[in-house]
């Protein structure tokens, strides 16, 4: 989907003057001056032009714009790194852009306190890379690390691939500071663990995709860096094995379990066979797939453990088969099969993707019937799954060459349909954006949905933050 380009110069409405005249050109643009610039999220869901782009430099800036947009009922989308993929920074029509690519930078890192305060348009690969040079980790990580920035990390209450160990983006948070819709500023940047004060605002705050407020500042929890880290990959018999493997690594391994990534032979297969440089961990086939990995401190006693821990697993037939990651490139070239995805844009344009969750317990048969349902109406499908066993999250890929357009609601209806009913999740870690509206209602209740458009009624009762996202029906 390309961006809509401006036709020609068009008069600016009252709120965008009043912007431009309390903030400058240089703050805030028209559609003539950045003609061009992207404007849509990586969700390929419609997007239109903003009537303004807004690049604040600093918390009072972005409180002025609120204060503003508030005065004047305008409505605002906060926008990041444009990584999203749930349609969630996408622009419905009539909105002003907000983004915040200039609040940007390491403001202090607190060594005793192992915390770091930060601009919210900072990259989250610059926050790893800080954290690193001064002798910490920051546990996020993402695929999209170079682009996607803290407040969107923030917004959608990001996941990645260690939540297994550190959590979910608010497990990493310490406070945040945000704008809310009036133009006033909450947030005190504390540094504190322990904080019962109260209603917790950084958590109504965090996962709220910018409905609530725009997160300008937060500060970090950082974590000891692991000084050992152990790989492997593993082929296992049956899906039992997978999550007895998992069980059996948490109570057994030292330093615990890091990283545990699942792949069915579907997707190891496809990307294997498309991708050249990727190069099979194993010889033969197995019914599953496990990148294990556990990160620890003691590195003489984290490796002769892990590799105790495989060789039992090996003998008592929990695993297949199994190699060691003897190097850090043996360990990136596991991981490069994982992280295969990236290159979905070019092996498999129009597919439908899925991020949903389950408990642990029933994320194999769930995979197992959305597969069966699926294989049943779409024989030739590419069904691709894979995902994040750890913390129940599953990804399901599905694609049918020259299929109409009528096809992907039908493929949602089966995938969200077996969601539901196994009392799943329709987003893990991507939020709800506009991308699933619609289905928002299989996983809450209609009372949690009242809370919530409570909430929002109260935090912004003109409804000008991101409207028509995350919840259905809001006036």
């Amino acid at each position: 989907m390309q961006d809509k380009q401006p036709s020609g110069h068009t008069q600016p409405n009252a709120a965008v003057t009043a912007l431009r005249e309390a903030l400058g050109a240089d703050v805030v643009s028209l559609p003539h001056e950045f003609a061009g610039r992207r404007n849509s999220d990586s969700s390929r869901m419609p997007c239109d032009e903003p009537l303004a782009l807004i690049r604040p430099r600093t918390t009072e800036q972005v409180a002025t714009v609120m204060r503003i947009c508030h005065e004047h009922r305008q409505p605002v989308v906060t926008q990041g790194g444009l990584t999203g993929l749930a349609g969630g920074a996408c622009l419905l029509g009539g909105e002003v852009a907000l983004s915040l690519e200039l609040m940007n930078g390491v403001e202090a890192i607190d060594e005793v306190g192992a915390a770091m305060t930060v601009w919210c348009g900072t990259p989250l690969q610059v926050v790893q890379e800080a954290a690193d040079a001064a002798g910490f980790m920051f546990p996020l990580d993402l695929g999209a690390r170079g682009s996607c920035t803290v407040g969107g990390n923030l917004a959608t209450n990001a996941g990645g691939n260690r939540v297994i160990k550190y959590g979910m983006m608010r497990d990493q948070v310490l406070d945040i500071e945000a704008v809310l819709a009036d133009g006033s500023v909450v947030g005190g940047l504390r540094k504190m663990i322990k904080n019962n004060t109260g209603y917790d605002l950084r958590h109504v705050l965090i996962g709220s995709e910018g409905t609530l407020g725009v997160i300008t500042r937060a500060v970090l929890r950082l974590r000891p860096k692991p000084r050992a880290v152990s790989t492997a990959w593993c082929g296992l018999p049956d899906y039992d094995a997978v999550t007895t493997l998992l069980r059996r690594a948490q109570e057994g391994l030292p330093a615990g379990v890091s990283s545990f990534e699942v792949m069915w032979p579907g997707y190891y297969d496809f990307v294997l066979s498309r991708l050249p440089e990727l190069r099979a961990p194993l010889e033969g086939r197995h019914a599953y797939y496990v990148l294990l990995e556990s990160s620890g401190a003691d590195p003489q006693r984290q490796a002769d453990a892990f590799e105790d821990f495989l060789a039992e697993m090996l003998e008592t037939g929990v695993i297949s088969d199994a190699a060691l990651a003897s190097s850090e490139s043996d360990a990136a070239a596991f991981w490069a099969i994982r992280d295969a995805p990236g290159e979905y844009q070019r092996l498999i344009p129009g597919r439908v993707s899925f991020d949903v969750s389950f408990s642990i317990t029933d994320v194999g048969r769930a995979a197992h019937e959305c597969e069966k349902l699926l294989r049943a109406r779409w024989p030739n499908a590419t069904i691709l799954i894979y995902g994040h066993l750890g913390d129940g999250n599953l990804h399901i890929v599905v694609q049918e060459p020259d299929w109409p357009p009528t096809t992907a609601p039908q493929v949602q209806e089966v995938v969200y349909g077996v969601t539901g009913a196994m009392g799943g999740s329709v987003s893990a870690e991507h939020g709800i954006g506009t991308k699933k509206l619609k289905v928002l209602g299989l996983s809450r209740t209609p009372a949690e949905l009242a809370a919530m458009r409570a909430v929002k009624a109260a935090l912004d009762p003109l409804n000008i933050l991101n409207p028509g996202k995350l919840l259905l029906n809001v006036v």
